[in-house]
């Protein structure tokens, strides 16, 4: 499901901390450097946050840039990926308009640990950075260039989070942070509480133990403003006679308008305890942290799309430069009302034992076990409602009772006014079109559950020596050992009938079994009836689109008749029975409860069993000014990966001899695929002074898919028009990168800095698509307004690798793709990853900070940090990758005096590829023009377009703003703004044209802090 719960293992809540990876080198070839064993670090105030990470980019051994908070518990931004996007490099992808993932140099194949510790979300990615709490941390690292003791698996970089250990703190800490957000859109007030104790006691001979507690709790409710279209590539236009100014003389009409209000709660519960012993020799510690986690939230959404439309010109209708068509009717609308709900509850735990211990003067040991696990239970539902004229069809059923109410659409013309990237203004010709109870029948309901399992059992191994051999110019060696062993299962369900088929399109489909209606068509159900009208409300949602310039009223925000979502999110079991109820005595009848009626979908079904083995030797080199750390890390996979299969003996015997990779065992298939990484790496240090570094990296990195490419296993949407199918064999992503860097520091906390970058990708995957032949698309293929998306076979149950679908145009093609769907000739067009060929992405990346202390008064509190990144890639089929934007810009000024602080932040990155092939949708949006007529694989054919189905975003920039006052030593109030100008994201296709505009809340945090 789109909502994507992560499952923020407890590992999001250990309380252990991994130091810089080299710092503990560096001392020794920094004389500035602080000792380490005895200097307190005390973080204050935004100037103090900046200079200390300057402070840790300083002394590291690697190309790092970091964020430390303020104080204990308080980073600069209230989610971690939002923090992120300050650093030179990062960007966010953001949902609901909280930042969630971030790319690094435009790579978003990243690993995210916990003190140096890996964390456990539904895929290979690790949690969501907007569901772990950003008061628990002390620093968020971003290394950029990997040392051979570092985990494997992060293709642009390592977001590395730290916590306090018990034993870190000087006194008896307690702190507590309640803080109220409040949505805009919704309008609602969100408790967000944070708590942390903790403390260490001396025990004399029997050394010193600590202990800390940390407890986080959110409850959140947002929303997210969507308008969406269809985008049409026509020849010509009726009623227009001008020839198209896009490509080919094309028109871009854009249809299927389709705006969908979607709110999402989210209530999050994290706690965790951290105990840490040292010995009174403080030769060590031994650590066991134990930490869990609780999830569930839902998302409730309401759509309404304007379905089977044909463009006609009225007498305002003119065409853009690039071919995009303006106000014109849309004829034959058909109005669909849809109702949504998404739920998941996520339950996760991470647990770990650990010790280091210095055996003697030059010999440091280290070892951990780890053990993180999370389950997720989610359901996607939906009870949808179809416009049928009431009168005419209760007109032919009195003379015809066998007529199906598939055939009596209510049908609207729509005018509609586009205007750029404005929200077009759409008025129908009836005005009780949405909100009409008498014309409006239920039409469907869809109900599936998904589980998915991902746990993983870690054990390591280090060891250091320092000055083997009596080399003074060979600080450290450290070598070690990593096994891990992963498990992960997937599962879904999805209610069906008695007759093995789902509720799609029921009030067309169903018909009666036994009396004197045997044999006739159910009767439509229309939402006044008593079943359903208290289940029915009329829409309405405030502060709709208030960040996109409106066009003219738009018809399709409501108000608009539709099912509850509270109902089908809270009371499933309720809407079931409503079902029951209305196709009692039809073929459609059920028996039983939801729960009696859920089907597990076999040949979905997923499980993959990983074990990695990784050891590596590592090298530190001091040369007074040059120091170095070269090393290697070997690193081999075995990979199992299981489906159900449903192959008959002789198919599975021809399977078996064409691929001996394979084995069977039951009706259980079995893929397996054993691979090896060699991966050195360098990173060197020049001091040409006491003030400026110059740094140059070199590394090969790796990345293994995702579990879900990784599975034949197919992943179908509900519709069964399109999905997704994995492989077993499928290599991992493997990349050579280069780094150099430039750095110059000065004063207290400033900084200057140019780094290049070059990374080299070996093994690019790209998509394929193909037209699959399925049993279940006979009975459950929705049509409809689907008919153009269709894949055609050419052989009856017979997959193939072209896609056909029919030509958009044609007179009765919803007629004609039922035909050919109920005599087996309709398929699934399945997209899979394959690897491919060769890529790179170019980059330069330049900072600057400063605090103007040396100005009198009040402003000596002004200072800014600034950055710039540009980037340029480059993939096999000639298309920059996704989420990678050439040119980004952050900039932050801030002013503290006299306990007083504030800051205000800008982050600006221009276009681009959100998404390559996102769908139906914007098939026919491609650069070329070729409309539903393309090839996106073959660079040979004379229709090949890569671009046809991508999605792009536009520039955007958005501002922040967060200030607080400290009223003592122990109380501090906050405030912050999140979007501070409500800038909206607007997403086009590769002609241009925008597709989606989408817009957010924007969130006032005001809090209190105590701190004792």
């Amino acid at each position: 499901m789109q909502f994507k719960l992560s499952k923020i293992a407890a590992s999001v809540l250990s309380a252990s901390t991994l130091t810089l990876v080299s710092a503990a080198y560096a001392a020794d070839a920094q004389p500035e450097q602080p000792n380490e064993d005895v200097e307190i670090i005390q973080v204050k105030g935004i100037a103090g946050s900046l200079a200390e990470s300057a402070r840790q980019k300083r002394f590291s051994d690697q190309i790092v840039d970091a964020i430390v908070a303020e104080d204990i518990g308080k980073l600069p931004d209230n989610n971690i990926a939002e923090a992120l996007q300050r650093i030179t490099g990062v960007s966010i992808k953001s949902d609901f308009g909280v930042g969630e993932e971030v790319t690094i140099r435009g790579i978003d194949e990243n690993r995210v640990e916990l003190n140096g510790r890996s964390t456990s979300g539904t895929g290979r990615g690790g949690i969501s950075l907007s569901d772990f709490p950003s008061s628990f941390l002390k620093t968020v690292s971003v290394v950029k260039s990997p040392t051979a003791d570092m985990i494997e698996g992060a293709l642009g970089g390592t977001v590395s989070m730290e916590t306090i250990r018990p034993l870190e703190l000087q006194e008896t800490l307690i702190a507590v942070t309640l803080d109220a957000e409040y949505a805009d859109k919704t309008e609602n007030w969100a408790p967000k509480v944070t708590a942390a104790l903790g403390s260490n006691w001396d025990l004399g001979d029997n050394g010193t133990f600590g202990a800390s507690f940390v407890f986080s709790y959110l409850d959140r409710e947002i929303r997210q403003d969507e308008f969406q279209t269809k985008m049409n590539s026509y020849t010509e236009i009726d009623g227009f006679d001008e020839v198209g100014n896009g490509p080919n003389d094309t028109f871009t009409v854009r249809s299927e308008n389709t705006v969908r209000m979607k709110e999402e709660t989210r209530e999050r519960t994290a706690y965790g305890l951290s105990l840490q012993w040292a010995p009174e020799s403080n030769e060590g510690n031994v650590y066991l942290d134990l930490s869990f986690s609780e999830l569930s939230g839902d998302q409730q959404a309401h759509d309404v799309l304007g379905a089977i439309t044909s463009p006609v010109a009225n007498a305002n209708t003119y065409q853009s430069s690039s071919g995009q068509l303006m106000e014109y009717t849309l004829t034959n609308n058909i109005v669909l009302n849809k109702t949504e709900s998404d739920f998941a509850e996520n339950d996760s735990y991470s647990h770990a034992l650990g010790a280091e211990w210095q055996l003697t003067d030059q010999l440091r040991v280290s070892g951990e076990v780890a053990i993180t696990g999370s389950d997720e239970d989610a359901i996607d539902s939906q009870l949808n409602l179809r416009p049928v004229d009431r009168e005419d069809y209760e007109a032919a059923y009195a003379l015809d009772p066998s007529v199906s109410p598939g055939s009596y659409f209510n049908r609207f013309s729509a005018d509609v006014s586009y205007k750029s990237d404005k929200l077009p203004g759409i008025v129908f010709s009836d005005p009780d079109a949405l909100t009409s109870v008498s014309d409006q029948a239920i039409r469907e309901m869809f109900y599936d559950k998904t589980k998915t399992e991902n746990d993983e059992t870690a054990v390591r191994f280090d060891l250091e020596y320092s000055e083997p051999m009596g080399l003074d110019w060979v600080s450290t060696v450290k070598t070690g050992v990593r096994v891990t062993t992963r498990e992960y299962e997937y599962n879904t369900a999805e209610l069906q009938n008695d007759n093995g088929s789902t509720f799609k399109d029921a009030y067309k489909k169903a018909k009666y079994v036994g009396g004197d209606q045997d044999g006739e068509y159910v009767t439509p159900m229309w939402i006044d009836d008593p079943v359903w009208a208290d289940a029915i409300h009329h829409v309405t949602y405030k502060n709709q689109f208030d960040q996109i310039d409106g066009y003219g009223a738009n018809a399709l925000t409501g108000p608009f008749a539709a099912y509850k979502a509270s109902l089908l999110s809270n009371d499933a079991e309720g809407t079931f029975a409503r079902m029951q109820q209305w196709l009692a005595g039809t073929d459609y009848a059920t028996t039983g409860s939801l729960a009696d009626n859920m089907t597990d979908l076999e040949d979905e079904w997923k499980e993959i069993e990983e074990d990695t083995r990784a050891v590596y030797l590592q090298f530190h080199l001091d040369f007074d000014e040059i120091t170095a750390v070269v090393g290697a890390r070997y690193i081999e996979t075995d990979l199992d990966s299981t489906i159900i299969h449903s192959y008959s003996d002789e198919e599975l015997q021809t399977i078996l001899e064409q691929d001996k990779d394979l084995s069977v065992k039951g009706n259980k298939l079995t893929g397996t695929n054993e691979y090896s990484d060699f991966l050195p790496s360098l990173n060197v240090n020049w001091n040409v002074t006491d003030e400026t570094i110059v740094r140059f990296a070199a590394a090969k990195v790796m990345r293994r898919a995702d579990f879900g490419d990784l599975s034949p296993a197919f992943d179908i949407g509900m519709t069964l028009i399109d999905g997704t199918q994995g492989s077993y064999d499928l290599d991992p992503k493997r990349v050579t990168q280069y780094d150099l860097s430039v750095e110059h520091y000065f004063g207290d906390g400033g900084l200057v800095s140019a780094a290049v970058f070059y990374k080299d990708v070996e093994s690019f995957t790209v998509p394929t698509t193909s037209c699959e032949a399925n049993p279940r698309t006979v009975s459950d293929q929705s049509v409809g307004e689907e008919w153009k998306n269709i894949c055609i076979l050419d052989v009856a149950g017979e997959s193939q690798s072209d896609v056909n679908i029919a030509d958009p145009s044609m007179d009765n093609g919803e007629e004609y793709i039922e035909g050919l769907r109920d005599a087996g000739r309709t398929g699934i067009t399945i997209s899979r990853e394959t690897n491919g060929g060769s890529g790179e992405v170019t980059g330069l990346e330049l900072a600057y900070q400063q605090q103007f202390n040396f100005l009198p008064g009040a402003w000596s509190g002004l200072g800014v940090s600034t950055n710039y990144t540009y980037a340029d890639s480059e993939q096999p089929n000639d298309l920059p990758l996704e989420n990678i934007s050439e040119n980004a810009f952050n900039f932050q000024v801030y002013w503290e005096w006299e306990g007083f602080q504030t800051r205000l932040a800008y982050n600006w990155r221009d276009e681009y590829l959100d998404e390559e092939d996102y769908g139906k949708r914007t098939w026919q949006g491609g650069k070329e023009g070729y409309g539903s007529d393309f090839d996106r694989t073959d660079e040979t054919a004379d229709n090949y377009d890569p671009t046809a189905g991508n999605v792009y975003r536009e520039a955007r920039g958005q501002w922040d703003y967060s200030a607080s006052y400290d009223i003592n030593e122990n109380w501090t109030v906050i405030g912050n703004i999140v979007n501070l100008t409500g800038e909206p994201l607007i997403y086009t296709t590769a002609q241009g044209h925008d597709f989606r505009n989408t817009e957010a809340d924007r969130r006032y945090t005001v809090g209190v802090r105590a701190k004792f």
